[in-house]
């Protein structure tokens, strides 16, 4: 079997040792004579799987005991209305930094809940950075402070993050969560969809400090309450079981390749291949995002002529590269070098790039 050079922004790639056990396993898990995907989440294995799950994400981010580890649903695009739902209170609006489309698409469904406020904004350099700790405003009586760690469509990547004092800092880190060390307890809540850096899609998964979500408001839809999840061990209703049984075996296979500060320097040393071949190509190839600002998850880029780039799309892949074409909304090229995108894979396409310029520069 040829693996594709799968450079997609999500879903993406999951490691092949993890796809391997799990077909392994995916009949007979375990010996119950049934799939994970057959088994009531009320049974004992199902529970010791999310239970597992849990704790090995509190090992590797090294989240303290005040905060609770929850599998939910609805993605990423359903905190977006959770967090203000569960927050924002009269008086007390939530506070966002807009540095691209998901945060814009945060901001917008936090309007529809109640009082919303710009804490600092990039839009006027198109989103191709991130603002500074100086440029971004807290009001005192926010909510919350809520960023987003990485934008996929921009290629743009928070590397310190603001401190908020007493405000709660929020992050959606869907793109690059378990990428790179994170110190969890300047942060209230973190939250991520599985389906770039944790497994597949399905499951979301939250990190949040007890204080935060112990009494969620009684006028909201009870699935949409934190405290609903966290009292009931993220059991309150069928789960995404498969996808949570994969997180799993992802969080395992980042325990045996030595954790969090290995995948950071795996990170760095993988796509560092890709910026290199940009810098250094003449501006042949010219990088979307400010260096300061750039992705260690999602490398933009663009070439000189539109025509060109369509062909390096088209004969990318003929040479078994997926992905590599922009989101729709901007255009241009994109490289997704998440977690279980293989060294291998990123030297090809380096290759790739010269080999396309020496042909076409």
């Amino acid at each position: 079997m040829t693996r594709a050079f799968n450079f997609n922004a999500g879903p993406a790639a999951i490691p092949l040792e993890v796809l391997q056990q799990a077909q392994e396993q995916f009949v007979d898990y375990q010996g119950a004579g049934m799939s994970i995907m057959e088994m009531s989440h009320r049974s004992a294995l199902y529970e010791q799987v999310n239970n597992e799950a849990q704790s090995l994400l509190r090992e590797l981010y090294g989240v303290p005991d005040n905060y609770r580890i929850l599998f939910v649903q609805g993605g990423a695009s359903t905190q977006f209305a959770m967090i203000p739902l569960n927050l924002v209170r009269p008086g007390r609006p939530g506070a966002y930094v807009k540095t691209g489309a998901w945060a814009d698409k945060a901001i917008k469904e936090a309007k529809l809940v109640g009082e919303t406020v710009i804490a600092a904004s990039t839009e006027a350099d198109k989103y191709m950075r991130v603002p500074t700790a100086d440029e971004i405003i807290v009001p005192d009586n926010a909510a919350y402070l809520h960023v987003t760690s990485n934008e996929t469509i921009g290629g743009t990547q928070f590397f310190d993050f603001p401190s908020t004092g007493n405000v709660p800092l929020i992050a959606d880190m869907s793109s690059d969560i378990l990428s790179r060390p994170v110190d969890v307890s300047k942060f209230g809540l973190i939250y991520a969809g599985a389906q770039k850096n944790l497994g597949p899609s399905g499951v979301t998964v939250v990190i949040a400090r007890d204080d935060l979500i112990a009494e969620s408001p009684a006028t909201i839809p009870t699935m949409f309450r934190y405290s609903t999840h966290a009292s009931n061990n993220s059991l309150y209703n069928t789960p995404p079981s498969f996808a949570v049984y994969m997180v799993s075996l992802v969080l395992n296979w980042i325990k045996g390749k030595g954790g969090i500060a290995q995948m950071d320097q795996f990170n760095r040393d993988k796509t560092k291949l890709i910026y290199d071949k940009i810098d250094q190509s003449g501006g042949f190839y010219i990088g979307c995002a400010q260096p300061q600002s750039r992705s260690l998850m999602n490398i933009t880029f663009r070439i000189h002529s539109e025509e060109l780039e369509k062909q390096f799309i088209k004969e990318s892949e003929k040479e078994g590269f997926v992905g590599l074409k922009g989101h729709r909304d901007v255009g241009g090229l994109r490289a997704s070098t998440y977690n279980a995108v293989p060294l291998e894979s990123c030297q090809a396409l380096a290759q790739f790039m010269a080999d396309f310029q020496q042909r076409n520069g």
